[in-house]
């Protein structure tokens, strides 16, 4: 006789020509019929009326009760409680992370995280012997070696780690709340082999110091007075602004809602599957903020305005808005212009931080104009950026 699974294969194929309706309450009813045989405990109407049964949890040994007002409704649970023990005890962790994922995707708008998520999964886990192992046969010491061998294989440094780690923490933090595992192994993995070690940033690759801030903003100036695009003005502000480039080119001229003050509440992102930029009506940390104005901010913000004021976007001319690409080209155009080394947009971020701080801004509120809502993550963005002139000025002067 055809078993359930394969008779169920055999729809899902389109093998079997019979109707599919006709076909699915054949099964149900061989499910009735096997359940009916093999469950261990009796489905008894109790005095009240009630139909009651027990339910024995394969993966805790815990008895459970079952009491609903009909019999059909008791079958109809056991059912869908024993289909699901088959789903646990075939479930593989290819299979938990396309369940996670898809989960994933209901709960987050972004749809470049789930992007990225997959590319990861396809790079380090998908083809592995490991993942095709069942969940149920995966313990601490087991996961442990495997993401020791995968940081040894792969070189890993520790941030490639921990942004691996994030598809394993969300796999079995998911699998924990679906009650698939009892506990999460990975919460006690460590790693023991060395990571691939990376430079150290310092403030001579992080930031702008003060002669090569000076030397840019000449530079922003003389283009601006040559071409009169507003676009070296707006690299320009963001220094005193310290807006990641997405918000920057996604400020509008009413966020700016008293003098000195600019409401953050939106951003730009890179649609990696369309490859096309959108605005969305959130920060990367879905908080909106205001961001201090100070005097040089609001003499470039006028001069902007005066230029290309009447477009609904600050970043603008003609009524075509600027995206963060062509923000990256005017970076990218002053390097190959001077012979320098290329500083990215988010180096004008780090560098507006540091000068804060450089300057005795109490550190959280270089947090809260950063818009971090954690302090660790401002402190990474703190260097020196000053020459080794005035940072040995200020060493001796300390003394």
């Amino acid at each position: 006789m055809m078993d359930i699974q394969t008779l169920q294969a055999a729809i899902d194929c389109g093998i079997v020509n019979l109707d599919e309706k006709l076909l699915r309450q054949q099964v149900e009813m061989k499910m009735k019929e096997r359940i009916l045989r093999d469950h261990p405990y009796a489905i008894a109407q109790l005095p009240n009326g009630r139909w009651q049964t027990y339910y024995q949890d394969p993966m805790t040994g815990k008895r459970m009760e079952i009491k609903l007002s009909s019999k059909e409704k008791v079958i109809d649970k056991l059912i869908s409680l024993y289909k699901e023990d088959s789903h646990n005890n075939n479930l593989t962790l290819n299979k938990l992370f396309e369940e996670w994922i898809e989960y994933k995707s209901a709960i987050t708008e972004s749809e470049n995280t789930i992007l990225r998520h997959r590319q990861h999964y396809r790079k380090y886990f998908q083809e592995d012997p490991f993942f095709r192992k069942e969940l149920k046969h995966i313990d601490r010491l087991k996961l442990q070696a495997f993401c020791n061998e995968l940081v040894k294989t792969n070189h890993l440094s520790n941030k490639e780690w921990m942004n691996v780690k994030t598809i394993l923490k969300g796999m079995f933090e998911y699998a924990l709340d679906k009650e698939y595992i009892e506990v999460n192994p990975l919460e006690r993995v460590k790693i023991s082999v060395k990571f691939r070690q990376v430079k150290r940033k310092t403030g001579k690759t992080e930031t702008f110091n003060t002669e090569e801030l000076k030397d840019f903003m000449e530079y922003l100036e003389k283009r601006f007075e040559e071409t009169k695009n507003i676009i070296f003005l707006c690299v320009e502000l963001n220094f005193y602004l310290g807006l990641r480039v997405g918000e920057l080119v996604a400020l509008k001229w009413e966020d700016w809602i008293d003098t000195t003050h600019l409401h953050v509440c939106r951003e730009e992102i890179r649609d990696q599957t369309a490859r096309e930029y959108k605005i969305v009506d959130h920060t990367k940390t879905n908080h909106d903020r205001f961001v201090p104005v100070i005097p040089k901010a609001i003499r470039l913000l006028n001069r902007i305005k005066e230029h290309a004021g009447r477009d609904e976007y600050i970043l603008s001319a003609d009524g075509v808005r600027f995206n963060a690409r062509q923000v990256s080209h005017v970076l990218e155009h002053y390097a190959k212009a001077t012979g320098k080394d290329i500083k990215r947009t988010h180096k004008i971020r780090k560098t507006f931080a540091s000068v804060l701080n450089a300057n005795g801004v109490p550190i959280d509120t270089i947090r809260e104009c950063l818009g971090h809502t954690n302090l660790q993550t401002t402190m990474a963005y703190l260097f020196d950026p000053l020459t080794n002139e005035e940072t040995y000025k200020r060493l001796s002067a300390a003394f």
